[in-house]
Protein backbone atom coordinates (compact mmCIF):
# COMPACT_ATOMS: atom_id res chain seq x y z
CA UNK A 1 0.00 0.00 0.00
CA UNK A 2 1.25 3.45 -0.94
CA UNK A 3 0.97 5.06 2.52
CA UNK A 4 1.64 2.02 4.69
CA UNK A 5 2.89 3.07 8.12
CA UNK A 6 2.25 6.79 7.61
CA UNK A 7 0.11 9.17 9.68
CA UNK A 8 -1.74 11.94 7.88
CA UNK A 9 -3.73 14.97 8.97
CA UNK A 10 -6.28 16.47 6.56
CA UNK A 11 -7.98 19.80 7.26
CA UNK A 12 -11.46 20.23 5.84
CA UNK A 13 -11.74 16.46 5.70
CA UNK A 14 -15.43 16.19 6.55
CA UNK A 15 -16.72 16.35 2.99
CA UNK A 16 -15.83 16.96 -0.64
CA UNK A 17 -12.21 16.62 -1.68
CA UNK A 18 -11.00 16.32 1.91
CA UNK A 19 -13.26 13.37 2.66
CA UNK A 20 -12.19 11.67 -0.58
CA UNK A 21 -8.55 12.18 0.38
CA UNK A 22 -9.15 10.77 3.86
CA UNK A 23 -10.87 7.64 2.56
CA UNK A 24 -8.21 7.10 -0.11
CA UNK A 25 -5.34 7.61 2.33
CA UNK A 26 -6.84 5.08 4.74
CA UNK A 27 -7.35 2.58 1.93
CA UNK A 28 -3.65 2.99 1.09
CA UNK A 29 -2.58 2.17 4.63
CA UNK A 30 -2.36 5.54 6.41
CA UNK A 31 -3.75 6.37 9.82
CA UNK A 32 -5.81 9.49 9.22
CA UNK A 33 -6.84 12.42 11.39
CA UNK A 34 -9.55 14.72 10.06
CA UNK A 35 -9.91 18.31 11.22
CA UNK A 36 -13.05 20.31 10.49
CA UNK A 37 -15.83 22.44 11.96
CA UNK A 38 -18.44 20.06 10.50
CA UNK A 39 -18.51 17.60 13.37
CA UNK A 40 -21.36 15.31 12.29
CA UNK A 41 -20.02 14.93 8.76
CA UNK A 42 -16.48 14.50 10.03
CA UNK A 43 -17.43 11.72 12.40
CA UNK A 44 -19.33 9.98 9.57
CA UNK A 45 -16.16 9.89 7.47
CA UNK A 46 -14.23 8.54 10.46
CA UNK A 47 -16.86 5.83 10.99
CA UNK A 48 -16.71 4.86 7.31
CA UNK A 49 -12.94 4.49 7.50
CA UNK A 50 -12.98 2.54 10.75
CA UNK A 51 -15.75 0.23 9.55
CA UNK A 52 -13.68 -0.51 6.44
CA UNK A 53 -10.79 -1.63 8.62
CA UNK A 54 -8.80 1.59 8.71
CA UNK A 55 -7.86 3.86 11.59
CA UNK A 56 -9.17 7.42 11.74
CA UNK A 57 -9.67 10.23 14.23
CA UNK A 58 -11.81 13.37 14.13
CA UNK A 59 -10.66 16.63 15.69
CA UNK A 60 -12.73 19.80 15.74
CA UNK A 61 -10.64 22.45 14.02
CA UNK A 62 -11.03 26.13 13.22
CA UNK A 63 -8.15 26.57 10.78
CA UNK A 64 -7.87 30.28 11.61
CA UNK A 65 -6.97 29.47 15.24
CA UNK A 66 -3.34 28.75 16.11
CA UNK A 67 -4.43 27.15 19.38
CA UNK A 68 -6.82 24.81 17.54
CA UNK A 69 -4.04 23.75 15.19
CA UNK A 70 -1.64 23.04 18.03
CA UNK A 71 -4.28 20.95 19.81
CA UNK A 72 -5.22 19.10 16.61
CA UNK A 73 -1.65 18.11 15.78
CA UNK A 74 -1.02 17.15 19.41
CA UNK A 75 -4.14 14.95 19.39
CA UNK A 76 -3.00 13.27 16.18
CA UNK A 77 0.46 12.54 17.54
CA UNK A 78 -1.05 11.43 20.85
CA UNK A 79 -3.31 8.93 19.10
CA UNK A 80 -1.00 7.69 16.33
CA UNK A 81 2.52 8.45 17.59
CA UNK A 82 3.76 10.76 14.85
CA UNK A 83 2.87 12.90 11.83
CA UNK A 84 4.16 12.22 8.31
CA UNK A 85 1.69 14.00 6.04
CA UNK A 86 -0.32 17.21 6.24
CA UNK A 87 -2.95 18.16 3.67
CA UNK A 88 -4.06 21.78 4.00
CA UNK A 89 -7.37 21.22 2.27
CA UNK A 90 -9.82 23.47 4.13
CA UNK A 91 -11.04 26.46 2.16
CA UNK A 92 -13.97 28.68 1.27
CA UNK A 93 -15.07 30.52 -1.85
CA UNK A 94 -16.57 33.93 -2.56
CA UNK A 95 -17.92 36.02 -5.42
CA UNK A 96 -17.77 39.73 -6.19
CA UNK A 97 -15.75 42.52 -7.75
CA UNK A 98 -13.11 44.56 -5.95
CA UNK A 99 -15.37 47.57 -5.34
CA UNK A 100 -18.10 45.39 -3.84
CA UNK A 101 -15.90 43.39 -1.45
CA UNK A 102 -15.96 44.55 2.17
CA UNK A 103 -12.91 44.37 4.38
CA UNK A 104 -14.63 41.72 6.49
CA UNK A 105 -15.38 39.60 3.40
CA UNK A 106 -11.77 39.94 2.26
CA UNK A 107 -10.40 38.98 5.68
CA UNK A 108 -12.69 35.97 6.03
CA UNK A 109 -11.46 34.30 2.85
CA UNK A 110 -7.82 35.23 3.39
CA UNK A 111 -7.94 33.98 6.98
CA UNK A 112 -9.44 30.59 6.15
CA UNK A 113 -7.54 29.90 2.94
CA UNK A 114 -4.14 31.56 3.34
CA UNK A 115 -3.73 32.00 7.10
CA UNK A 116 -5.18 28.53 7.72
CA UNK A 117 -2.56 26.99 5.42
CA UNK A 118 0.20 28.93 7.18
CA UNK A 119 -0.94 27.91 10.67
CA UNK A 120 -1.33 24.24 9.72
CA UNK A 121 2.11 24.16 8.18
CA UNK A 122 3.66 25.93 11.17
CA UNK A 123 2.10 23.43 13.59
CA UNK A 124 3.12 20.37 11.56
CA UNK A 125 6.77 21.17 10.82
CA UNK A 126 8.21 20.40 14.31
CA UNK A 127 6.55 16.97 14.36
CA UNK A 128 7.77 16.17 10.84
CA UNK A 129 11.28 17.29 11.71
CA UNK A 130 11.16 15.02 14.77
CA UNK A 131 10.59 11.93 12.57
CA UNK A 132 13.10 12.91 9.91
CA UNK A 133 10.84 14.51 7.31
CA UNK A 134 7.39 14.54 5.82
CA UNK A 135 5.13 15.76 3.06
CA UNK A 136 2.87 18.82 3.12
CA UNK A 137 0.30 19.20 0.36
CA UNK A 138 -1.42 22.57 0.05
CA UNK A 139 -4.66 22.77 -1.91
CA UNK A 140 -4.62 25.91 -4.02
CA UNK A 141 -6.69 26.26 -7.21
CA UNK A 142 -6.34 26.83 -10.92
CA UNK A 143 -7.29 30.38 -9.91
CA UNK A 144 -4.04 30.53 -7.96
CA UNK A 145 -2.32 30.39 -11.34
CA UNK A 146 -4.46 32.59 -13.59
CA UNK A 147 -7.08 35.29 -13.09
CA UNK A 148 -10.74 35.31 -14.06
CA UNK A 149 -13.61 37.77 -13.79
CA UNK A 150 -16.09 35.14 -12.63
CA UNK A 151 -14.62 34.53 -9.16
CA UNK A 152 -13.61 37.07 -6.51
CA UNK A 153 -10.40 38.99 -5.83
CA UNK A 154 -10.07 37.64 -2.31
CA UNK A 155 -10.46 34.01 -3.38
CA UNK A 156 -7.92 34.34 -6.17
CA UNK A 157 -5.52 36.29 -3.96
CA UNK A 158 -5.77 33.64 -1.23
CA UNK A 159 -5.05 30.81 -3.64
CA UNK A 160 -2.16 32.70 -5.22
CA UNK A 161 -0.77 33.25 -1.72
CA UNK A 162 -0.91 29.51 -1.06
CA UNK A 163 1.07 28.86 -4.25
CA UNK A 164 4.00 31.09 -3.28
CA UNK A 165 3.83 30.18 0.40
CA UNK A 166 4.28 26.59 -0.74
CA UNK A 167 7.43 27.44 -2.68
CA UNK A 168 8.94 29.49 0.15
CA UNK A 169 8.29 26.74 2.68
CA UNK A 170 9.65 24.07 0.34
CA UNK A 171 12.95 25.90 0.04
CA UNK A 172 13.25 26.67 3.74
CA UNK A 173 12.62 23.09 4.92
CA UNK A 174 14.17 20.96 2.17
CA UNK A 175 17.20 20.45 4.44
CA UNK A 176 14.84 18.83 6.96
CA UNK A 177 13.49 16.44 4.29
CA UNK A 178 10.09 18.12 4.53
CA UNK A 179 8.60 18.35 1.06
CA UNK A 180 5.92 20.95 0.30
CA UNK A 181 3.87 20.96 -2.90
CA UNK A 182 0.65 22.58 -4.09
CA UNK A 183 -2.32 21.11 -5.94
CA UNK A 184 -4.38 23.29 -8.26
CA UNK A 185 -7.82 21.80 -8.92
CA UNK A 186 -10.12 23.19 -11.56
CA UNK A 187 -13.92 22.98 -11.29
CA UNK A 188 -14.69 19.95 -9.12
CA UNK A 189 -18.11 18.47 -8.31
CA UNK A 190 -18.23 19.05 -4.54
CA UNK A 191 -20.71 20.61 -2.10
CA UNK A 192 -18.80 23.89 -2.54
CA UNK A 193 -19.73 24.04 -6.25
CA UNK A 194 -23.23 22.60 -5.89
CA UNK A 195 -25.09 25.89 -6.29
CA UNK A 196 -23.27 26.80 -9.47
CA UNK A 197 -23.75 23.35 -10.95
CA UNK A 198 -27.49 23.52 -10.25
CA UNK A 199 -27.83 26.56 -12.54
CA UNK A 200 -28.01 25.14 -16.10
CA UNK A 201 -26.70 28.30 -17.71
CA UNK A 202 -23.76 28.64 -15.36
CA UNK A 203 -23.01 24.93 -15.56
CA UNK A 204 -22.92 25.05 -19.36
CA UNK A 205 -20.64 28.09 -19.25
CA UNK A 206 -18.20 26.35 -16.90
CA UNK A 207 -18.10 23.08 -18.82
CA UNK A 208 -17.60 24.92 -22.11
CA UNK A 209 -14.33 26.28 -20.71
CA UNK A 210 -12.96 22.86 -19.73
CA UNK A 211 -11.27 21.03 -22.64
CA UNK A 212 -12.15 17.62 -21.18
CA UNK A 213 -15.79 18.72 -21.13
CA UNK A 214 -16.78 17.91 -17.56
CA UNK A 215 -16.36 18.84 -13.93
CA UNK A 216 -13.72 16.84 -12.11
CA UNK A 217 -14.59 14.48 -9.29
CA UNK A 218 -13.14 14.58 -5.78
CA UNK A 219 -11.22 11.38 -6.45
CA UNK A 220 -9.52 13.01 -9.45
CA UNK A 221 -7.90 15.41 -7.00
CA UNK A 222 -7.39 12.84 -4.24
CA UNK A 223 -5.27 10.64 -6.51
CA UNK A 224 -2.95 13.59 -7.13
CA UNK A 225 -2.75 14.41 -3.44
CA UNK A 226 -2.04 10.74 -2.70
CA UNK A 227 0.90 10.80 -5.10
CA UNK A 228 2.39 13.90 -3.46
CA UNK A 229 1.85 12.45 0.02
CA UNK A 230 3.58 9.20 -0.90
CA UNK A 231 7.26 8.39 -1.34
CA UNK A 232 6.61 8.09 -5.08
CA UNK A 233 7.07 11.88 -5.24
CA UNK A 234 10.22 11.91 -3.09
CA UNK A 235 12.12 14.17 -5.53
CA UNK A 236 9.33 16.74 -5.76
CA UNK A 237 9.15 19.87 -3.62
CA UNK A 238 7.96 23.37 -4.41
CA UNK A 239 6.03 21.94 -7.36
CA UNK A 240 2.54 22.65 -8.70
CA UNK A 241 0.25 19.79 -9.67
CA UNK A 242 -2.57 21.11 -11.87
CA UNK A 243 -5.72 18.97 -12.02
CA UNK A 244 -8.14 21.09 -14.05
CA UNK A 245 -9.23 19.19 -17.15
CA UNK A 246 -7.02 21.41 -19.30
CA UNK A 247 -8.57 24.70 -18.12
CA UNK A 248 -5.27 26.55 -17.70
CA UNK A 249 -3.69 25.06 -20.82
CA UNK A 250 -5.73 27.30 -23.08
Amino acid sequence: MRLEGKVAFISGGARGMGAAEARMFAKEGAKVAIGDLLEDEGWRVVEQINEAGGQALFVRLDVTSEADWQQAIAATVGAFGKLDVLVNNAGIRAQGKVEDVTVDAWDLVMNVNAKGTFLGTKAAIPEMRRVGGGSIVNISSQLGLVGTGTSSPQYQASKGAIRLFTKATAIQYAKDSIRVNSVHPGPIATPMTEVGRADPERYAMMVSGIPLGRYGESDDVAYGVLFLASDESSFMTGSELVIDGGWTAQ
